[in-house]
């Protein structure tokens, strides 16, 4: 039977774990309030802009939208989202997970990772795979204040690689935020635009074959509308990642505290039984004893 102040000891670290988690997880539920508000009223705006933006594309040749063309894919660029500390549960090997496939898929290609979290940062420093100069530096500082400024300067850096043909595909791999306890690990082609898919299998787009009246004129709103698209859907990643975090952390830490629990109750189980052990083991002493004094 083990020593009862040993088990004395890890009952006691086992509840300041407890409290340490129960308290994590209240602040990750204040926290991902907050940033479930945020992501939930940009979600709308952020769809309709990318559709209006794929459906503005499709009606625009190459010459027109430096945005929308398609190169062979030799320079990809892989913005890896996550976040900058961990228990969180699967929530950063999830990203990673799905990076190193699409590193896998384009063997062949020079392939960088933008990393947006301090975890991808330090895991993709090893490997090499951070890009060079002309990005912001340690971009994972965007989350101590999450912000569409900040957010817009770096879509634009990628943007301005996208349209100086130093880059030639570029993915968003993040995690979208369903609920507190469900994150979808998600993969945006962010450029060149896809063009909007057919409504049904076999059609064609309906949108690809309507005519626009552009007012002002065409060239002030593409100017103006895909950039802004472009910035906005980065954003709307940024936010989808950042609920989901908090919400893989709460979750985690819930799951935490109640292992706590279950295993302080099997510890004090454990202690009683060898306390009762030890007191009957006396007993038995002291009659051993007071019978051989008779004998």
């Amino acid at each position: 039977m083990a020593n009862l102040k040993e088990i004395r000891g890890r009952i006691t670290s086992v509840n300041s774990t407890k409290q340490i988690t129960s308290a994590m997880k209240m602040v990750s539920a204040a926290k991902l309030h907050r940033a479930q508000q945020a992501i939930l009223q940009m979600r709308p705006y952020a769809e309709k802009m990318q559709e209006i933006l794929s459906n503005l594309s499709a009606s625009l040749d190459v010459s027109e939208n430096a945005f929308g063309e398609r190169r062979e894919a030799e320079r990809v660029l892989i913005v890896a989202i996550n976040s900058n500390r961990g228990l969180c549960g699967g929530f950063n090997n999830n990203v990673h997970r799905r990076v190193n496939e699409l590193i896998e898929e384009h063997k062949g290609a020079r392939v960088k990772v933008l990393a947006i979290g301090k975890k991808a940062y330090d895991l993709y420093k090893k490997g090499g795979y951070l890009p060079g100069a002309g990005y912001p530096t340690e971009p994972y500082e965007i989350f101590k204040d999450l912000n569409f400024a900040d957010a817009s300067t770096i879509a634009n850096a990628i943007m301005d690689k996208f349209v100086e043909k130093k880059l030639d595909k570029v993915y968003l791999v993040y995690n979208s935020f369903k609920n507190a306890a469900m994150q979808v690990t998600t993969t945006e082609n962010f450029l060149p635009i896809e063009p909007p898919k057919p409504k049904s299998e076999g059609a064609s787009s309906d949108f690809a074959a309507r005519e626009y009246i552009f007012e002002p004129s065409k060239e002030e709103i593409v100017e103006a509308l895909i950039p802004k698209s472009l910035r906005t859907q980065f954003y709307k990643a940024l936010l989808d990642s950042h609920a989901a975090e908090h919400g893989a952390r709460m979750t985690a830490m819930h799951q935490a505290t109640d292992n706590a629990t279950e295993l302080a109750k099997q510890l004090s189980l454990t202690y009683n039984k060898a306390r009762q052990a030890a007191i009957t083991n006396e007993i038995l002493e002291i009659v051993s004893g007071a019978e051989a004094l008779k004998g």
